[in-house]
């Protein structure tokens, strides 16, 4: 027994299990945990942009709407305007078809008038010379025009031996010193200034809009100019100075019993760029119909929006500011004198010696008969 128990092998010692290792599970876990939460912030940042831009268009779509609200209005009243300005044409046109009728009516009568003295076509053409005068300065507002025909009739009358011309002679010398009291308006140089005036604002750029940094926001923008004055400042100066330039750099002095001028965004800076325009254009068509009010408000309206959206020391700005207010002098609607007088004067000699040649030769048919009935 104890022989057979040696001669069996050695019993082997079983070695426990290995323990298995939990810390990459840990380390994918908390990798993704990282991911999740890096993606869920990045969603959040997105969906928040996205809300940005969202309401970016939704306020862009509003200004939108109200301009072309703005624009539709406008575009009314011009095309109320221009109708206006179309019959007012037409009643002109019809005006001077009638006035063309009568120098053609005129015409004839004076190519049939072959028996005429030398003196009834002088007076006939002064007749056509003052209607033409009076058609110059009551439709066409015309005052050169019209004083150079009345000089024209002055003159024809002069070379006339007829003595019943001395009234409208006198008359016409009476209307002649009113035209030349006149100032005639230049309506192509007032059109063509504005026209100007107009591209001036298509060109002016944001940089000419009012802005917090402007000159006399800021204080203390005297100091480096005192220094200049002061001469050589010393060691603790200098140190002062320095001091007072990292103070100054750092708080912001602004003065609040001054009214600030807000800024513009581009939106309301191409409207405010339109809105002048069509004011300058609402100024040409003023002077084209001759109308002062109209003229001063319109652009009285634009000096003051140029005053309270842009900036004065803007060369530009400046510039356009002068050439407004110069503008703003002229009148486009002189007060014009009434110089029918002389033509009815004209007219009723005309009558008298056309009443006198028939009375003349009524009388001498008379005494034809007379002396054939002796």
């Amino acid at each position: 027994m104890t022989d057979t128990t040696n001669q069996l092998p050695a019993p082997i010692a079983k070695e426990p299990p290995a323990r298995q290792k939990l810390w990459p599970v840990w380390l994918v876990a908390l990798i993704a945990l990282i991911l999740a939460v890096a993606l869920a912030l990045w969603s959040w940042q997105q969906w928040n942009n996205h809300q940005a831009v969202m309401q970016s268009l939704q306020t862009l779509q509003q200004d939108t709407a109200q301009l072309e609200n703005q624009y539709g209005d406008r575009g009314s009243q011009q095309s109320q305007r221009l109708q206006s300005l179309e019959e007012k044409l037409a009643s002109q046109r019809e005006l001077i078809a009638t006035q063309q009728r009568q120098i053609d009516h005129n015409a004839r009568e004076l190519l049939e008038a072959g028996n005429r003295t030398r003196t009834d076509w002088l007076l006939a053409e002064a007749e056509y010379l003052l209607r033409i005068a009076n058609q110059r300065l009551m439709i066409e507002k015309d005052i050169r025009g019209a004083l150079s025909a009345l000089e024209a009739v002055d003159e024809v009358l002069n070379e006339s031996d007829d003595i019943g011309v001395y009234p409208v002679r006198q008359q016409l010398a009476r209307e002649i010193l009113a035209l030349k009291g006149l100032t005639g308006v230049d309506r192509t140089g007032l059109y063509l200034k504005l026209e100007a005036a107009i591209d001036s604002i298509n060109q002016l750029t944001d940089q000419a809009l009012v802005h917090e940094n402007a000159p006399g926001f800021l204080a203390g923008s005297g100091s480096a100019a005192e220094a200049e004055t002061t001469g050589e400042p010393g060691p603790l100066a200098r140190a002062w100075n320095k001091v007072k330039s990292t103070m100054m750099q750092v708080v912001v002095v602004r003065r609040l019993d001054e009214p600030v001028k807000p800024m513009l965004s581009p939106d309301q800076s191409a409207y405010a760029r339109l809105n002048l325009q069509l004011m300058l254009e609402e100024a040409e068509m003023a002077v084209l119909r001759g109308n002062q009010a109209l003229y001063e408000r319109a652009l009285t309206k634009a000096r003051t929006t140029i005053d309270a959206w842009y900036d004065a020391s803007n060369p530009r700005v400046k510039a356009l500011t002068e050439t407004l207010a110069e503008l703003a002098q002229r009148n486009v609607d002189p007060k014009l004198p009434d110089i029918s007088q002389s033509l009815n004067l004209l007219k009723e000699r005309l009558a008298g010696r056309l009443n006198a040649s028939n009375g003349d030769g009524e009388d001498t048919a008379s005494q034809a008969d007379g002396g054939g009935d002796s």
